[in-house]
């Protein structure tokens, strides 16, 4: 028998075998530990870093609501599109699909493999905002890797005609349906609703390849309906661009209200600018001046003198007052009459003929307190309330800081800033019998509250000093209508100079009116900005406009005329009567058949 192996034959002392045991012993108390440790405390954490790696969470997008006219027209809308992704370190094309995806994509082959060699990227968009006919090319491919997005883009059917009013869209972080102007913007959070989310599994591709872990449906926007009229908007645009195209002006704009509710029935301004293209890029274009910008009004603010100073008992329609030479000094300013011929005017013929000496006459004679308070209540320095983005609130000072030659002017007009919607909703109160109310860009079933500001005698005092403006003898016979009596004023203010001061060339022309005058529908006003082919006065370039416009409203809308036209006679010889003609059927009826006697009747 042999020897066994010296290595065998060793034996470990005690204590060795106990370390071992109680090193492995350790190591697995260790391990449990461990394992339980991170089962309990570190539960959350390690099951959110699983998910990060393994899940994916796709944003559904909300349908941005539609923008409609008082009648349900169109004016915005969103349109699907579809915008193709890719991650470049998972795309492998295959040897021709690079062009086949290229032609899809309407790209250049150079362009899309640059896109795709840049594997440090994980997301690229190849191609933003396709029909879904050009994304169903490229899905026919089934190129694996590429993802596909589905986005809005906002389309304006009436384009140039509302776009000052309805505003534009533009992307916002992922979203490319946000409001950035207008009425997009005002009502932004009702229109754009609010985006879902779904959360699946995705592979190594980045590819989700379940959809069912969960959802939340997106939340669409809301539809909103505008109080204008697209035909009347379209009218009102038509007649301004003609004008200002005419007159070689700088711009215009123009404001239809509704009588009775308020509402804003056309809003215009000119130059204009697309909504569904990159003009809107350009501030100075996209600006919507008839709310925002801020002009002096010039005579448009007469009538509220004389409205003052006949609410206040100085004065009756028939008062007359000496204009003198139609000059008038205060300190070391002279006032003076564009117009004078007559020296005693009453107040109805300082409004027919506009004399700036007349109006301050009766100004003066207010407290400079009194004075302020009541354009306040004419909504001057006042915000109109509409909600529109930048909405201007004009310019009052307060009457502590006026001077005496300070309210003189401010009786004609100058020396207080307004914007030509709120020269509109002024006028409001003579065409409601001396009611305000506040005026709407939206549709509202409910009636709106009005606030007293004149009584009722005074505002019908001064609407029929309004009609006489556009009669013989009035300074707008031009914004006269066949058949209509016609209320309203015109106004020819010098622009201020950015530096200071008036120029002596740059004009305000304008006119603010309502029709019929003997029961008001509409209130119009009408602003052209620096006319520049020799008219410059409100009468000659404000007041047609705001006949063709006013008269078509009127017809269309069936208003009822309030004035008797003309009766034409036809005094032409009538012709004699003709021949009678031989009664040729009932020749051929005797001719083959007997007649049927008729019965007695």
């Amino acid at each position: 028998m042999s020897n066994p192996h010296p290595a065998l034959a060793l034996r470990l002392k005690p204590w060795r075998a106990t370390v071992i045991l109680g090193l492995f012993g350790a190591a697995t108390l260790g391990l449990v530990v461990r394992a339980g440790w991170l089962a309990s405390v570190q539960n959350d954490f390690l099951q959110a870093q699983a998910d990060r790696r393994v899940q994916t969470a796709q944003s559904i997008p909300a349908h941005r609501g539609k923008i409609v006219d008082r009648r349900g027209a169109l004016l915005a809308v969103s349109m699907p599109l579809v915008s193709v992704t890719a991650d470049p370190r998972h795309i492998n094309l295959k040897p021709g699909q690079l062009e086949s995806l290229a032609k899809a994509l309407e790209m250049p082959p150079e362009r899309l493999q640059a896109q795709l060699a840049d594997t440090r990227q994980g997301f690229v968009y190849l191609r933003r905002h396709l029909t879904d006919e050009q994304a169903g090319h490229v899905r026919s491919l089934r190129i694996a890797g590429l993802g596909f997005e589905t986005d809005f883009r906002r389309y304006y059917p009436a384009a140039e005609e509302a776009g000052h009013l309805v505003g534009f869209t533009g992307r916002d972080g992922g979203r490319n349906d946000v409001g950035r102007a207008g009425i997009e913007r005002a009502f932004d959070r009702e229109l754009g609703g609010i985006d879902g989310q779904r959360v699946g599994l995705r592979n190594s591709r980045g590819q989700m390849v379940d959809d069912a872990r969960s959802a939340l449906p997106p939340q669409h926007g809301r539809d909103l309906a505008l109080a204008i009229d697209r035909d009347l908007q379209y009218l009102a645009f038509r007649e301004l661009r003609a004008a200002v195209t005419q007159h070689k002006a700088r711009g215009g704009g123009i404001v239809m209200l509704d009588v009775r509710t308020g509402e804003v029935l056309a809003m215009a301004n000119y130059p204009a600018y697309n909504p569904n293209n990159d003009e809107r890029a350009d501030p100075d274009r996209t600006r919507n001046r008839t709310v925002i910008d801020l002009y002096e009004p010039g005579s448009t603010m007469k009538p509220f003198t004389a409205a003052m100073a006949l609410e206040e008992g100085l004065v009756k329609p028939d008062t007359q007052i000496d204009t003198g030479d139609g000059s008038y000094r205060i300190g070391k300013h002279t006032i003076k009459d564009t117009h004078h011929s007559i020296r005693f005017m009453t107040v109805t013929e300082i409004i027919q003929h506009s004399s700036n000496v007349g109006s301050l006459k009766m100004a003066l004679q207010v407290q400079p307190s009194r004075h302020w308070e009541y354009l306040h209540r004419f909504g001057f320095g006042v915000a109109p309330g509409t909600g529109f983005p930048g909405e201007a609130a004009g310019l009052l000072r307060p009457w502590k800081d006026w001077k005496p030659v300070d309210q003189a002017v401010m009786s004609y007009g100058n020396g207080v800033a307004v914007s030509l919607l709120q020269m509109a909703r002024a006028y409001l109160v003579f065409a409601r019998d001396g009611d305000m109310i506040p005026i709407r860009l939206t549709r509202d079933s409910e009636d709106p509250q009005g606030e007293r500001v004149l009584s009722s005698e005074t505002a019908h005092q001064v609407r029929a000093m309004l009609e006489s403006v556009t009669q013989d003898g009035g300074t707008a016979k031009a914004a006269a209508i066949p058949g209509y009596r016609v209320a309203g004023k015109t106004g020819t203010a010098r622009k201020i100079r950015v530096g200071g001061g008036y120029a002596h060339n740059s004009y305000i022309a304008s006119f603010v009116g309502f029709a019929p005058a003997s029961a008001p529908r509409y209130v119009l006003a009408v602003m052209i900005d620096e006319p520049g082919a020799g008219a410059i006065y409100g009468g000659a370039v404000a007041a047609p406009v705001f006949s063709k416009v006013m008269s078509e409203a009127l017809r269309q809308h069936g208003v009822p005329r309030d004035q008797a036209g003309p009766v034409w006679v036809d005094n032409r010889q009538a012709p004699p009567p003709a021949a009678p003609a031989p009664p040729p059927a009932a020749v051929r009826v005797a001719a083959q058949d007997t007649p049927r006697r008729e019965p007695p009747r």
